[in-house]
């Protein structure tokens, strides 16, 4: 497989789609599978706990008709556990754009 070079369009496409998504499937993780208090992540992650019940309640963030691949599902879990200082490895816009990349095979990201 070809390494993908990295672009301003697919970078941009993936702020504003992916990201989201990907950030609201990680907080419901945290929350509803970990059992750890809203308070807590918006604290971790530098934002209200407003915008954390909004992603629990898929007000924010969701994008439906979109199945994670198991791969993209790992990365969110890896995530996850980054928030919450279990994981040691950094994990970057860049991984969850090469991963979305594998499924997606235009270069637009049309996510």
């Amino acid at each position: 497989m070809n390494e993908r070079v990295c672009d301003i369009m697919v970078c941009d496409a993936m702020v504003r789609k992916l990201v989201p998504s990907a950030r609201a499937e990680m907080v419901c993780r945290l929350v509803q599978h970990q059992g750890v208090p809203q308070t807590e992540i918006a604290r971790r992650l530098g934002i209200s706990r407003a915008a954390i019940s909004q992603y629990v309640s898929r007000k924010r963030g969701c994008c439906e008709g979109h199945e994670l691949s198991p791969e993209l599902s790992s990365l969110i879990d890896r995530w996850a556990l980054s928030v919450m200082g279990h994981e040691e490895g950094a994990i970057t816009l860049c991984d969850l754009c090469r991963c979305a990349a594998q499924k997606y095979e235009s270069p637009s990201l049309d996510v």
